[in-house]
């Protein structure tokens, strides 16, 4: 069968794409919501002062509002309505995973298949909505708060910011569900895709603009280039790879047939959390000189100042808590997502087994073993992915938008799209094949 389907894929080619009219239907379908995505990323804030709020914002880019403009596409740069970005929804998703391996009753619902599934979806849609309202009203206080910043505070101003940031995060949480059933790919995924991709033709400018006026030298800039071209062919190695348990199926008689034993494979990917670790331990990083910044100077007491100090961007203090903090969020987000219990029971109740490995208790401590180990490779990873650019942004002054939590971003995104459209195109041609070999059946049998 994996051979059947390995020569399908060799065989793909333009025309396939040409006749596969269900793909170019749904590729037009996510283009279009991605622009209608960047276009709300454009629409400001009712009652805003834009001027005000751009100069203040350059003061607090280099904090986790950067990194939140970074997700949003530019949107928090602009404070339009979508400012929140879909942030609200991936912490909300995120929570409720946790919760479902602590709380039992959500933990059953996770086995019930489709019905508890949708059931865990609502969870996750109230969550957005509590997260997205706090974090609104927040925006709208810490607004309110700057000089000059909104034309006319009040509950009015705070009302309609938090409907407004709200039903942005609401409308793009239903636009990434519609991507992902009528379009392309994760629609998350796509709109966060989509919003650093557009960034990053403006920071390559800033790149070679700092060239221009000598603040980086041009062997640098090579250097630079060379760097991301080096770090991306990492990333698409990393991500494409497997851990592969061979796993085992006996013989089993059906009526007065025996069938011969079969064999399979399990997948283990070397980087079972994605790019949750990096945005968890960036967030985290940032919050201190976010808050520093928010407050005066000089009330802060001495101890705050040398904290912020020590955890500014290329300090030694903040590289060792960042890869620190990775490599736990690696792990732990690791253990949320795979359970090598259930897979060992799953794997038990249909018969499969790893050749010497007894089958229950044994097969699961098997597999957390591999997987532990191969989850110290994927930290390593992620840790040398993220902490590489960060150095040579803290000591260049490159974009925010080059740094390693980007671009892992944009590579797994792009790697997981073309699977699916390659997906899509073998199954398009399979069922080509199925339908020439019903017509070459039905002439025979005239």
């Amino acid at each position: 069968m994996a051979s059947a389907a390995e020569q399908l894929a060799s065989n793909l080619n333009f025309s396939t794409f040409a006749k596969a009219e269900d793909l170019k239907k749904r590729l037009w379908f996510t283009l279009g919501a991605l622009l209608v995505y960047r276009l709300g990323t454009y629409i400001p804030l009712p009652g805003l002062n834009p001027d005000a709020f751009a100069q203040a914002f350059q003061g607090q880019a280099g904090g986790i509002l950067g990194l939140f403009n970074m997700f949003s596409g530019g949107a928090v740069e602009r404070m339009a309505i979508f400012a929140l970005g879909i942030m609200p929804y991936i912490s909300a998703s995120i929570i409720v995973q946790l919760m479902t391996s602590v709380v039992p009753a959500l933990e059953q619902l996770k086995k019930e298949g489709e019905q508890g599934r949708k059931v865990i979806n609502q969870y996750t849609r109230y969550g957005t909505v509590l997260l997205g309202a706090m974090q609104a009203y927040g925006i709208a206080v810490g607004l309110e708060s700057g000089s000059g910043l909104v034309n006319d505070p009040g509950w009015f101003f705070r009302i309609s910011t938090v409907i407004s940031l709200l039903g942005g995060t609401m409308f793009l949480m239903w636009l990434g569900e519609q991507i992902t059933s009528r379009g392309i790919g994760n629609g998350i995924s796509l709109i966060i895709f989509a919003g650093i991709v557009a960034a990053l033709p403006g920071a390559l400018a800033g790149t070679l603009e700092l060239g221009r006026t000598g603040a980086l030298s041009t062997p640098l800039i090579l250097a630079i280039i060379v760097m991301v071209v080096a770090v991306i062919a990492l990333i698409v190695f990393v991500e494409r790879a497997q851990r592969r348990l061979l796993i085992q199926y006996p013989k089993r008689q059906v009526g007065n047939r025996m069938f011969q034993g079969d064999t399979s494979h399990l997948p283990l990917k070397l980087n079972t959390s994605g790019v949750i670790p990096a945005i968890f331990a960036s967030s985290l990083l940032l919050l201190p000189a976010t808050l520093a910044g928010f407050a005066n100077a000089a009330t802060l007491p001495g101890w705050a100042t040398a904290i912020v100090g020590a955890l500014a961007h290329g300090q030694p203090l903040y590289m060792f808590f960042y890869g620190a903090m990775i490599a736990f969020f690696a792990f732990f987000y690791t253990a949320i997502v795979f359970n090598p219990k259930d897979t060992a029971d799953n794997l038990k109740k249909h018969g499969g087994f790893i050749p010497g490995i007894r089958p229950g208790e044994r097969t699961a401590e098997y597999i957390d073993y591999v997987l532990t180990r191969i989850t110290v490779i994927g930290a390593i990873y992620l840790i040398f992915v993220c902490i590489l650019p960060e150095i040579l942004i803290s000591q260049t002054g490159v974009p925010f938008y080059l740094g390693g939590t980007s671009l892992l971003i944009v590579v797994s995104v792009t790697l997981d799209t073309v699977a699916q459209i390659q997906g899509h195109l073998i199954a398009q041609q399979y069922e080509g094949l199925i339908k020439k070999s019903k017509l070459r059946g039905g002439k025979r049998g005239r």
